[in-house]
């Protein structure tokens, strides 16, 4: 089975309309349709009953889900280096006016001192990481050339760069960039000290959205969670692909492939 295009990202939330205000006013994504029950998606987190809305941002999309009974919640003090931990990094032509916005709609920040200007051989991108309302993390992105509005990629923390690029590559993803960040800006953006992270992007035959794995060779990680289908911190990545599936990485994070 391989897959071919990232699809959507998909979440859990504890509370539906508060999450979509906050997606909506925040990030700038638009409902898709109306909230309404799902009985499959139910049935494959194994719950009772599920309400769902998808949300577009720009060519992107996002399912918020909320599900009965509720999950765990987001761990409360779990860092950008622990393992488990996965963020979508959402584009914007303007960052400085984004994460006021975001700020005043109840982000809280994971990046310390505001947006920070990564060095060339990161990338040169603006970066900013924060909280929604649930504990999930997220971040704005802004290029140094124009990008189109959505989401870039979905970052996941991983153990082992070489197990996951070859578990990912034998979805039918491809190895497309690879980095090693670290410095003061990293740190800021990470709110951690002394972080030295391997950056792998995984590109799907569509190549946006695409996968990046997070290695982070300092400061020790913390230890992997249990994590159930409908916890809070339970994301989803949906593929399009060749045939359908419910996945765990290596790590632990989830994949939902549906055919295309």
């Amino acid at each position: 089975m391989k897959v071919l295009a990232f699809k959507r990202f998909a979440r859990n939330v504890t509370h539906l309309e508060t999450a979509v205000a906050f997606y909506a006013r925040a990030l700038g994504f638009r409902p898709v349709g109306q909230i309404a029950a799902d009985p499959a998606l139910a049935a494959l987190l194994g719950v009772s009953r599920v309400r769902r809305l998808r949300m577009r941002l720009g060519g992107e999309e996002i399912e918020l889900s909320e599900c009965f009974p509720a999950g765990a919640a987001y761990p409360a003090k779990a860092a950008a280096n622990d393992l488990g931990v996965q963020h979508i990094a959402i584009v914007t032509p303007d960052i400085a006016t984004s994460y006021v916005q975001a700020l005043a709609q109840g982000a809280v920040p994971i990046t310390k001192g505001g947006p920070q200007k990564l060095p060339e051989s990161s990338g040169g991108v603006i970066a900013w990481k924060f909280h929604d309302p649930d504990g999930h993390p997220l971040e704005f992105l802004q290029f140094p050339k124009h990008s189109s509005p959505g989401f870039d990629h979905s970052a996941i923390s991983v153990a082992d760069v070489a197990r996951s690029v070859a578990f990912y590559e034998g979805l039918g993803l491809v190895k497309a960039a690879a980095t090693l960040n670290s410095g003061e800006a990293q740190d800021a953006l990470d709110g951690l000290t002394g972080a030295v992270a391997d950056v792998v992007a995984l590109q799907p035959p569509q190549a946006r959205p695409h996968v990046e794995l997070l290695h982070y060779r300092a400061p020790p990680r913390g230890a992997p969670q249990a994590v159930a289908p409908p916890d809070i911190a339970a994301d989803r990545m949906v593929f399009a692909g060749t045939g359908a599936a419910f996945l765990r990485d290596p790590d632990g994070h989830y994949i939902v492939i549906e055919p295309n």
